[in-house]
């Protein structure tokens, strides 16, 4: 069962765990999502608060609702929340090493060894 936490709201989270879920190929594209119904019933919470996370991934152009056979994710959902991923990688993370980088007088030379010890060994 899930945890739910108090800093973002329920349905919120109910879509965060979806997309989590669709990034880790737990739900591929063109799958049918599990029914409102029966996410609510397994999850212990309320239907409303199901569908307006469903609604949120629609909204987000992630999953559709396909009238009468529920909500299915979208083709390229996968690579579009990989885009998104690496696009706030870039405006985000790398910035903040830079600036680590500066601020400890390390040079480029040595991070990128550093970054490298620790990629080789997940190939």
């Amino acid at each position: 069962m899930a945890h739910w936490h108090d800093n973002q709201p329920i349905f919120r989270q109910f879509a965060d765990q979806i997309t989590q879920q669709i990034l880790q190929g737990i739900w591929q594209e063109g799958q049918a999502l599990p029914s409102v119904r029966t996410v609510a019933a397994d999850l212990k919470i309320n239907h409303l608060t199901v569908m307006k996370g469903y609604q949120l991934l629609v909204d987000e152009g992630l999953i559709e609702k396909r009238r009468g056979q529920g909500m299915f994710v979208m083709q390229g959902a996968k690579q579009a929340l990989l885009d998104a991923e690496k696009t706030r990688f870039l405006q985000q993370q790398i910035p903040q090493i830079a600036n680590t980088l500066q601020r400890l007088g390390m040079s480029l030379d040595d991070f990128i060894q550093q970054l490298k010890s620790h990629t080789e060994g997940d190939q």
